[in-house]
C-alpha cells in the first residue's frame, strides 16, 4: 500500500514551514505508555528498512502527551501522539485553539487492562470486578452508608481471597490506563454491589462517586514507567499490578494474569470480548507535518504496513489485540489519506 497525496491546509503548511530556521531530523511521538512499546516497534523497523534516523517516541501518558501533542505545530511541537483513550473533546479544542486543526485518528487495536501477580504466588487470583472495587476504591459500602474504605486484607472481602495485605501498582491520573481503568473496572465493580444496585443510583452518580482510587496506602501510583511496576512485582510476590498487555505479555516468565469475573487476559479474550476489561488503543497525526517533517510520510506507511497491523503481524507479537480484516484496511485508507478527524463528543 503507497501513501498518497494529503490534503493539508495550505495555511497550516506555510506556518510549519515558516517554523522550520532549525528544522529537525527525527520524527518526534509522545503520549501512552501503553502505546509505546507498539511505537517504538514501528520507528525500530522504519530505520532498519530505510536507513533514516529512528524517531524519538517518549512516554508521557496519553493525557500529558495530548496536551504536549496539542500545543501547536511547528518543528518544536511533535508529529504524533500516542493514547490507551480516545480524544477528549476538551483536548480536540486546545489542538484547534492552538492551530493544530488537521488531525488523522488511527484505531490501531485492541488492549486488555490486566492485573497481574509474580508467578512466585501460588494462589489461583480470581477476582470479580465488584471485589476490585471494594479492595481498591476510595469509598466503598460500609454498614449501609457509603464511606472511607475499611479493607485492609483481600479476605475481608472474601474469605475464599488470601489474608494477605490489599496492594496493588497502578498508573497515574495522566494515564490513559488509568482513566479506562477507572471507568471499566472501577466504575462496572461499583455498579455491581447490592448497595449501588438496591438503591437505584444511577451512571451519573457512579461516576461522582465510584471514581476515586484509594490514597491511603493499598493502592500505590507507581508512575507512567510500566517496566517499574514489573519490578516491584518481582521484588513483593504478594503485591498486584495494573497495566496493559502487552507488559503482562512480556512478561509472562516473572509474572502470571490475574483472571477477572473467571476469564483470563489474553489475546483470544481480548479479542472476543469476553475478558470484562479491554479497550481500543490510538495514535494520533498532526497532518500539517506531513511533507514538511522528514520521513513522516514514510513512518506512516509502515505503521500502516499489514506487516504491522495484520493478526500475524509484528506488533502481534508483542501483544497488540489486531482488528479483524476489513476494519484494519479501513483504518489503513483513512490515516494513508490523511482523513481529519470529526470533532469528539
Amino acid at each position: 500500500m503507497s501513501i498518497r497525496n494529503y490534503a493539508v491546509s495550505a495555511l497550516a503548511l506555510i506556518a510549519v514551514s515558516a517554523s522550520m530556521a532549525a528544522a529537525r531530523d527525527e520524527i518526534r511521538i509522545v503520549g501512552s505508555s501503553t502505546v509505546f512499546p507498539y511505537t517504538q516497534a514501528v520507528a525500530e523497523q522504519f530505520a532498519n528498512n530505510t536507513g533514516a534516523p529512528s524517531p524519538i517516541v517518549e512516554s508521557t501518558g496519553t493525557g500529558g502527551g495530548m496536551k504536549i501533542f496539542c500545543g501547536g505545530i511547528g518543528e518544536q511541537h511533535p508529529d504524533l501522539t500516542g493514547a490507551s483513550r480516545a480524544m477528549k473533546p476538551s483536548e480536540y479544542e486546545l489542538c484547534q485553539t492552538n492551530g493544530v486543526t488537521e488531525i488523522t485518528e488511527a484505531l490501531i487495536g485492541f488492549d486488555g487492562l490486566s492485573m497481574a501477580i509474580s508467578r512466585q504466588n501460588e494462589f489461583a487470583w480470581d477476582l470479580t470486578l465488584s471485589e476490585i472495587y471494594l479492595g481498591l476504591a476510595a469509598q466503598v459500602p460500609v454498614d449501609g452508608k457509603w464511606a472511607d474504605n475499611p479493607y485492609k486484607m483481600w479476605n475481608e472481602i472474601n474469605p475464599d481471597l488470601p489474608a494477605v495485605e490489599i496492594l496493588a501498582y497502578g498508573p497515574p491520573p495522566t494515564s490513559g490506563t488509568r482513566d479506562a481503568w477507572v471507568e471499566l473496572a472501577m466504575h462496572a465493580g461499583c455498579e455491581h454491589l447490592e448497595f449501588v444496585r438496591s438503591s437505584g443510583f444511577e451512571s451519573d452518580w457512579v461516576k461522582e462517586n465510584c471514581s476515586r482510587m484509594r490514597t491511603d496506602g493499598p493502592f500505590v501510583e507507581a508512575g507512567e514507567n510500566d517496566n517499574l511496576i514489573v519490578q516491584r512485582l518481582e521484588a513483593d510476590a504478594n503485591a498486584l499490578g495494573i497495566f496493559g498487555y502487552s507488559f503482562l505479555y512480556e512478561n509472562l516468565d516473572k509474572l502470571k494474569g490475574v483472571m477477572i469475573e473467571g476469564v483470563e487476559p489474553k489475546m483470544e479474550t481480548i479479542a472476543d470480548k469476553s475478558y470484562p476489561v479491554s479497550r481500543p488503543l490510538y495514535f494520533y497525526v498532526k497532518n500539517a507535518h506531513r511533507g514538511v517533517i522528514p520521513n513522516l510520510n514514510e513512518f506512516i506507511e509502515e505503521y500502516m504496513s499489514d506487516d504491522a497491523l495484520e493478526a500475524g503481524g509484528y506488533l502481534a507479537e508483542r501483544g497488540l489485540v489486531a482488528l479483524e480484516e476489513k476494519r484494519r484496511m479501513k483504518l489503513q485508507d483513512t490515516v494513508l489519506n490523511a482523513t481529519a478527524m470529526t470533532p469528539p463528543e
